[in-house]
């Protein structure tokens, strides 16, 4: 039987879950040791209540980066949302800063590597849904509100992916150069979308 996410109960356990992984991580310093069965230790929960909440141990990586990547723009764009050329500049840099941060994580362990597409999928799943949010509530226009889900998906893939690039040689350029790069390519493709009818 499904959990039910607004729960607090759910939302409680989950959180035990989430912050004894990050305690396990600080002890052991890699995530591919770490199983589920020392998840639910640590959390002195059984791993029926693991799997209730979580399909596994993939799901629950996910989680635990989507919600990271979370805070992260709780923390630096304000209000958690765009509203104009600057928030979206903050939003970039935001990826950008957040994939150096993990690259170099993989890098001091390497045997977090593999980790790396699911890390970057969750990171993305946030970015889409942030930009389409955005843009369901921008666009004017009915032919403008059919292209949201694509212009959604193409912005927040051009983005995550410029920031994968650059993350993987990020001594070739500078972060702000590239950021700047990519908000005139991001703006042009919003334009058709944000125009008013």
């Amino acid at each position: 039987m499904p959990v039910n996410p607004n729960d607090p109960r759910v939302k409680r356990t989950r959180q035990l879950l989430l912050q004894s992984f990050m305690e396990l991580i600080e002890q052991k310093k890699n995530i591919y040791s770490i199983s589920v069965q020392d998840i639910t230790d640590r959390a002195t929960v059984n791993r029926a209540t693991f799997y209730a909440h979580f399909e596994d141990k993939y799901a629950f990586l996910e989680c635990w980066m989507r919600q990271k990547f979370q805070k992260k723009l709780e923390r630096e764009l304000p209000n958690h949302s765009i509203s104009n050329m600057s928030s979206l500049r903050s939003l970039i840099q935001i990826v950008f800063d957040f994939l150096a941060l993990t690259r170099q994580y993989m890098i001091r362990t390497p045997e977090n590597s593999p980790y790396e597409p699911l890390f970057e999928s969750a990171i993305h799943k946030e970015l889409y849904q942030l930009l389409f949010t955005w843009l369901s509530e921008e666009a004017k226009a009915p032919e403008a509100k059919k292209a949201v889900e694509s212009t959604a998906l193409l912005i927040s893939w051009g983005i995550l992916g410029t920031a994968i690039q650059w993350s993987r040689d990020p001594e070739h350029r500078p972060a702000e150069e590239m950021v700047q790069e990519m908000l005139v390519v991001v703006a042009a493709g919003l334009a058709p979308v944000l125009e008013q009818p």
